[in-house]
């Protein structure tokens, strides 16, 4: 019988050297909402502490693409960004790719104490609205409506 090959790199190697281990690790499946622990988190320190990047969640993305599928419905937005850093997460809008964000939506995990986990950034850099809550803060993005007088 002829000895199984694998065609790598233009190279052929024997079968053997690709051997693989079995482990008898338990598999665990998670749904969309839940994270699974870190392995490695034997110390307690927080994901700022350990270095991580700080990133929207999907219950925030959904928020922050709700109003953004609207602005775009509206013609005011076409094309988003998203930045993931150790200090901040950011959102960013823009009405064409190729120029400054309209808008940043910022979520600064060490701000949460003083001034709220999320803000709103126009472009020139003033903060447009802060706070707590995600559509909260979104609001300030949400055009007037115009209210019927008597």
């Amino acid at each position: 019988m002829p000895q199984a090959l694998i065609l790598l790199a233009k190279k052929r190697l024997p079968v053997e050297t690709f051997a693989l281990e079995m482990t008898d690790e338990t598999i665990v499946n998670f749904r969309g909402s839940e994270r699974p622990a870190p392995r490695n988190d034997d110390t307690g320190a927080s994901s700022q502490e350990r270095g991580e990047e700080v990133m929207f969640d999907r219950r925030e993305i959904n928020i922050i693409l709700s109003v953004y599928g609207r602005m775009v419905a509206q013609g005011e937005w076409r094309d988003y960004a998203i930045g993931m850093g150790r200090e901040a997460a950011v959102f960013a809008v823009f009405r064409h790719s190729s120029e400054m964000p309209l808008y940043r939506i910022e979520k600064h995990p060490k701000r949460r104490r003083e001034h709220g986990l999320y803000c709103v950034v126009a472009p020139g850099g003033h903060i447009l609205k802060r706070g707590h809550e995600l559509a909260q803060v979104l609001r300030v993005l949400e055009p007037k409506r115009p209210q019927l007088v008597e």
